[in-house]
């Protein structure tokens, strides 16, 4: 493996992403701004079949990880919605979004982009009607009305922007970074026949891919230029399909926090109807041969994988892979800033721990939680330094119970 040939598998992967990528934030970031919070509350708080429907729909083009959907979900608890509506949310919203649809057909074509928003509907729905039928007293009780939707203000065009740009990208950034080098790697350096030795064993290939991916944390998008690499030394479409449903949708703080906020039978539930469905998924993918035009085993000049076809470069994608670089770096750069960063302490000011929180959906909804307490003046949560800095006279015993009710772990005064 050569320096040289990792950045060309590098540059291919980021040139081919990046178009769909930027595409996906800016929808992305309409939704966030033009669709009103309470639009998804209304429909989910009838505990009927109608409402996990709903769920699943509303849930699916959003673009949350599965860190970034449990408070949102919480949050959807605290403002009425039924268990199983909240169930089919949790395990249909982090699978996909619309940034993640444009950018699996760009790398993994028509077929993979049509059935990862299917799979993820479909799983979302069996959940939530399991949950309905099976879970009844062993939910945690939230307290009504707790999290409060804050009114955003501020010109609308520069809210979207901001949000696709900075907030999303500062929250998905660094691991979508991480995928896009994983699946440069994978490219140069896993031998072509690594998976061809399980090629008559898919479902061996699945239980390996579900036992590496159900644990760690990988967000919907940055799991497409590893499940495509992986392809390309010869996984097989359905194994990676598996990647590609169980790897965003879960891991294992976030089934901590879900067992701690909405019971254990809930949780098992939740993680089994994931497990399951990917699998079934995946074995029907390799029953009717979708594949997503990558060949294994290509015989390039380096021994190692290629597409099918290859796109060429161009300079609008150039252009875009520039773009998606220059915003990661800021985002992440400021993220790290505020990593950092030395507050002054301010007369009535004190610094909190909490653990939990990995993006700025984590952020806003602790701030919610924390900032309709009485008493509280300003509040500021930092996920990268799992700070909140709260500025009033609410008690210690009042924030932390709010911080818990929304799924955070409350540690005390920072020391």
């Amino acid at each position: 493996m050569t320096i040289g040939y990792f950045l060309q598998s590098l540059l291919s992967v980021l040139n081919a992403m990046s178009p769909y990528l930027l595409l996906g934030f800016l929808i992305a970031g309409v939704l966030h701004v033009f669709v009103p919070k309470r639009f998804y509350a209304r429909y989910l708080s009838r505990d009927n079949k109608l409402s996990v429907l709903w769920a699943a729909l509303l849930g699916v083009p959003l673009p949350l990880c599965s860190c970034g959907v449990i408070p949102t979900a919480v949050g959807l608890k605290n403002d009425g919605a039924s268990k199983g509506a909240v169930a089919s949310f949790l395990i249909a919203t982090p699978q996909t979004g619309i940034d993640s649809i444009l950018a699996t057909f760009s790398l993994m074509g028509l077929g993979f982009a049509v059935l990862r928003p299917v799979a993820a509907l479909v799983t979302g729905l069996c959940g939530g009607f399991l949950v309905n039928r099976l879970v009844k007293d062993d939910i945690a009780e939230m307290d009504a009305g707790h999290c409060a939707v804050t009114v955003e203000k501020g010109n609308r065009f520069w809210r979207v922007l901001k949000y696709a740009y900075f907030d999303m990208i500062q929250d998905i950034g660094l691991r979508l970074s991480i995928g896009l080098l994983i699946a440069a790697l994978i490219q140069v350096a896993v031998p072509d026949e690594f998976f061809l030795t399980f090629g008559s064993q898919p479902l061996l290939q699945m239980l390996v891919i579900l036992v590496v991916a159900v644990p760690m944390y990988i967000c919907s998008t940055g799991s497409i230029p590893v499940a495509a690499a992986l392809m390309m030394k010869g996984l097989s479409p359905g194994a990676a399909l598996v990647m590609l449903m169980a790897g965003p949708a879960v891991n294992i703080a976030s089934i901590l926090v879900v067992r701690k906020s909405m019971g254990s039978r809930f949780t098992w539930i939740y993680l089994l109807t994931i497990v399951g469905f990917s699998i079934l998924f995946g074995l029907l993918v390799n029953a009717i041969g979708l594949d997503a035009g990558i060949t294994p085993a290509c015989n390039g000049a380096h021994g190692a994988c290629c597409p099918a076809e290859t796109p060429s470069v161009s300079w609008f994608r150039t252009l875009c892979s520039v773009l998606l670089v220059l915003f990661i770096i800021i985002a992440l750069g400021m993220k790290l800033f505020d990593k950092f960063k030395k507050k002054e302490a301010v007369e009535g000011t004190t610094t909190y721990t909490v653990e939990g929180m990995h993006c700025n959906h984590c952020k806003a909804a602790v701030e919610q939680a924390v900032g309709k307490l009485r008493g509280v003046e300003s509040c500021e949560a930092t996920p990268a330094a799992n700070t909140l800095v709260v500025t009033g006279t609410a008690s210690e015993k009042d924030i932390r119970k709010a911080v818990e009710q929304a799924g955070f772990e409350f540690k005390g005064v920072k020391e």
